[in-house]
């Protein structure tokens, strides 16, 4: 059967996502799974800046009401201070944007490599996340966790807040997985081939992470066939299309 691409806007997503449910707490959470080199993280990005635009488009809250969209303009100054300093380029947090289009209330994006104990730490970093983000926020509190550097192979010192938002985006490989669906608002899975993806993972971060990269998508694998994740998905991406397009505002539905 022919998989049928549609071109769908950025913008539209962002006003679905603000239309549903809030299920975390206040918080309305985007899971954007997929696997490695799929373009999970520039797709996060881009649905991040449309959200922010649409938010910053409505009506001022009333901040004496503690709403949850007061709360929203403080975000800009998380996202401003950036990775830590001793990150090098290749590494997993290179080239996340920190401004653009609505970033003072652009949403909070939580990418569990910045989670992960290594690279044996694949699928295992949910207990983490669950206690030190999605408990808090579930319970209307703010959370906060550590990243983990990949240079330094240890957990920095300094907590990334991630305060109670209408808008909370979750990206990374299992960010989708079953145990994350009661909490979710949509659930997004990115696609490409896997010799793209393989590709771009060594373009970015050298030859010399193939070893580990083998034993990863070895372990993605297993994860999505036991998970059944793309077939739940509210959405599939295509994170490698071939039609022209402007990229920031049009992204390839694939389902």
């Amino acid at each position: 059967m022919a998989v049928v691409a549609v071109f769908e806007a950025y913008a539209d997503l962002a006003r679905r996502v603000l239309a549903g449910p809030a299920r975390l707490g206040r918080t309305r959470m985007v899971a954007v799974d997929g696997p490695s080199g799929a373009g999970k993280t520039v797709f996060a990005a881009r649905l991040a800046d449309a959200l922010g635009e649409a938010l910053a488009d409505r009506p001022a809250p009333d901040e004496a009401h503690g709403s949850a969209l007061g709360e929203t303009f403080a975000v800009g100054a998380v996202l401003a201070d950036g990775p830590a300093a001793d990150e090098a380029p290749g590494s997993a947090l290179a080239g996340r944007p920190t401004s653009g289009p609505g970033i003072g209330v652009r949403p909070p994006v939580v990418h569990t490599d910045d989670l992960l104990d290594g690279w044996d730490d694949q699928l295992t970093f949910w207990t983490r996340l669950e206690e030190q983000v999605l408990a808090p926020l579930r319970a209307g509190r703010p959370g906060a966790y550590r990243r983990y550097s990949w240079v330094r192979r240890a957990f920095l010192p300094r907590e990334v807040p991630v305060p109670v938002v209408p808008v909370l985006l979750l990206e990374g490989v299992s960010a989708a997985r079953a145990a994350a669906v009661p909490d979710l608002t949509l659930a997004v899975f990115v696609t490409a081939p896997a010799s793209l993806r393989r590709n771009r993972a060594v373009s970015r971060d050298g030859p010399g992470i193939l070893p580990q990269l083998h034993r990863w998508h070895a372990g993605e694998d297993v994860h999505f066939a036991a998970d059944r994740t793309a077939a739940r998905a509210d959405l599939v991406v295509d994170g490698a299309p071939t039609l022209p397009h402007d990229a920031t505002r049009w992204y390839v539905r694939r389902r």
